[in-house]
């Protein structure tokens, strides 16, 4: 209430500060600031920017007083006591008064009252030098932070790939700059190969190349393997005139115009499509091969598809994708059979759920699926999202909200269960008639 605005009274305002402690220092800085502020800021002058407190300041200010409280003993105290400390105080508030009466700015900005004294003086002995001395075996320093480095995603993954992958690899050997780059699936004659072998040993010994031992292994293997492979460099014979027309002419009998991805390109087709339909494999190349040339192509990959590195690996996935196009016809053969048996069988069709049917789906929605996946084509990419258009555009289902809501992915969980209720039943109905014939 001292403070409140439109005070006019005399109000005297007490400051209790415990002696030989850090707020004497606390008091002090914020006497200088005023000080300065009046000195520099309220009369219009720019002041220099004020400079924060370092580590030993600090440490000062909170050591400061430390010894007189480690010494300290229990007391009582009376009423001349408090005398005589408001006494005291005035004087040292008098005393501090006057400091700041005669500092300067450049003190005030540094903070000091030294050049009109020493506060660590008494009684003519300076107590700085001793105050680092005698507390320093009672005070117990702050601990050091340490700062965290940033967590850096790439750097550790790098890292940890690295030592994951330890294995050395051995430098990789030269070869012949304008020497062609013909690689498996290109299906050049093998006598190349032998050639362009050749034509690189003796490049190699040429050179004065040598062989460095392979990594990884135990020193007599590796040793021996080095010395296999210095023998074949140190025995190269360079090519022959009617070598290097062989060569020249094997270069035209291979497909190299055929690249990396348009070879991925025909795998995939294969595995789509089967590998007996060209045409469909030739629409999927369409914008790189015409229909001609993805005939030549296949004729010669499947005589000579095991001179591939990882043609068992391809082969396998073409299998694997042929043998779910075989699934997908028996299904469509499935549903033609069952389809077949009615004559409106949007309305007639009827299912055998035993203990598949469910609680969601009404028999009504899953007949209307049944047909209509037959109509649309079984194993079509796009063929549940047409079926979920379809019963949206249904008037059979204008107010079913429930499969109208349903999302492409649910009514192909259905259709999955369906289409193998009636395969159970095709099965079972051939199986008897087996057992009748």
């Amino acid at each position: 209430r001292a403070h409140r605005i439109g005070q006019k009274k005399e109000v005297q305002v007490f400051r209790f500060i415990a002696e030989q402690t850090v707020e004497e220092m606390v008091i002090e800085r914020a006497d200088m600031k005023l000080r300065l502020d009046a000195m520099v800021i309220q009369q219009g002058r720019l002041a220099e920017q004020k400079k924060s407190l370092d580590k030993d300041e600090m440490l000062s200010m909170i050591r400061h007083g430390a010894d007189f409280m480690f010494s300290s003993k229990e007391g009582t105290v009376s009423e001349q006591d408090i005398d005589a400390l408001i006494a005291r105080g005035e004087e040292k508030t008098k005393k501090l008064n006057d400091k700041l009466q005669a500092a300067g700015v450049d003190d005030l900005q540094r903070f000091s009252l030294d050049t009109q004294g020493n506060m660590y003086e008494f009684q003519g002995q300076d107590f700085r030098d001793k105050l680092k001395g005698d507390v320093a075996a009672n005070w117990i320093a702050p601990p050091k932070r340490d700062r965290k480095a940033n967590y850096a995603v790439d750097a550790y993954f790098r890292d940890a790939l690295r030592s994951a992958n330890a294995t050395t690899k051995a430098p990789k050997a030269p070869r012949p700059v304008k020497q062609p780059n013909i690689q498996d699936f290109q299906f050049f004659p093998a006598h190349l190969f032998e050639l362009l072998e050749r034509e690189i040993y003796h490049y190699r010994k040429s050179i004065g190349y040598r062989c460095p031992r392979p990594p990884n292994k135990d020193e007599e293997a590796a040793e021996r393997e080095r010395a296999e492979e210095q023998e074949r460099i140190d025995s190269a014979e360079p090519l022959t005139e009617e070598e290097q027309a062989e060569k020249a002419e094997l270069l035209q009998q291979g497909f190299d115009g055929w690249t990396k991805s348009d070879f991925r390109a025909f795998v995939k087709a294969c595995e789509r499509h089967g590998r007996n339909s060209l045409k469909a494999i030739a629409a999927d190349l369409a914008e790189v091969k015409t229909l001609e040339e993805v005939k030549q192509y296949a004729e010669v990959f499947w005589e000579r598809y095991e001179e591939i590195g990882d043609h068992e690996r391809i082969i396998a996935q073409i299998e694997k994708g042929e043998e779910k196009m075989k699934k997908k016809r028996k299904v469509q053969e499935c549903l033609d059979a069952k389809i077949n048996r009615y004559r409106s069988p949007f309305q007639q069709l009827k299912l055998q759920y035993n203990q598949n049917r469910g609680k969601n789906f009404t028999e009504e929605e899953d007949r209307f699926l049944v047909c209509m996946l037959h109509k649309l084509g079984y194993g079509r990419e796009s063929v549940y999202e047409e079926l979920r258009q379809e019963i949206r555009n249904s008037r059979l289902f204008r107010f079913d909200w429930f499969i109208k809501s349903r999302t492409s992915l649910e009514l192909q969980r259905r259709c999955v269960t369906l289409v193998s209720l009636v395969e159970k039943e095709m099965e079972d109905e051939i199986e008897q008639e087996a057992e009748e014939a």
